[in-house]
């Protein structure tokens, strides 16, 4: 059975070479790259969003509407996983209040992070406080991308915070057990 089925693919390969050798031939000549921002989210090479939601269970209902599951909440605050530069996810606060991402020393170290500035910043009980940052080529969070996000560090924080630099473009709905991401 699997030698028939090896055939059969054998002889539809030979029929599309065949009867289509000109598409064949553009498709060496105009060969597209891609990056891979994570399971949910592409971009290609000519920097087209392609939502890849339906793989990793967030599905956007119509265009524009990005639904991401809360994990759990601190407090009464929704934490969700987001993905860095491709490699890593962390579960983050949704931070409504925050202006900018802020992200934990050991979220830093496991994405080698290099600090590239610092920033001065008032937190919520109004001390200013001054952190090291750094760049992030993107973060996702299922179909919904930044990329070149300026992130604070901050030493003592035990979970970082998703802050408006984010998701400034959208606007954000916390439900029961998910967050809507609706685009402006």
């Amino acid at each position: 059975m699997k030698n028939a089925g090896r055939g059969w693919m054998l002889t539809i390969n030979l029929t599309v070479m065949v009867v289509m050798p000109t598409l064949i031939f553009l498709a060496f000549w105009h060969r597209a790259t891609a990056e891979d921002l994570g399971t949910c989210f592409m971009v290609t090479s000519s920097g087209r969003s392609i939502s890849l939601g339906k793989l990793c269970g967030v599905t956007p209902p119509d265009s524009g509407v990005f639904r991401i599951p809360i994990k759990r909440r601190v407090g009464k605050t929704p934490v969700i996983d987001v993905t860095f530069n491709e490699q890593q996810t962390f579960e983050m606060i949704l931070d409504t209040g925050a202006s900018s991402t802020l992200i934990t020393l050991k979220m830093a170290n496991t994405l080698k992070l290099q600090p590239t500035g610092k920033v001065n910043a008032q937190i919520a009980d109004g001390t200013e406080v001054q952190f090291l940052t750094s760049k992030v080529k993107y973060i996702t969070v299922g179909g919904v991308v930044a990329n070149n996000i300026e992130v604070a560090i901050a030493p003592k924080a035990s979970i970082g915070l998703l802050g408006h630099d984010f998701f400034d473009n959208y606007d954000i709905k916390i439900l029961e057990k998910e967050v809507e991401f609706r685009q402006r």
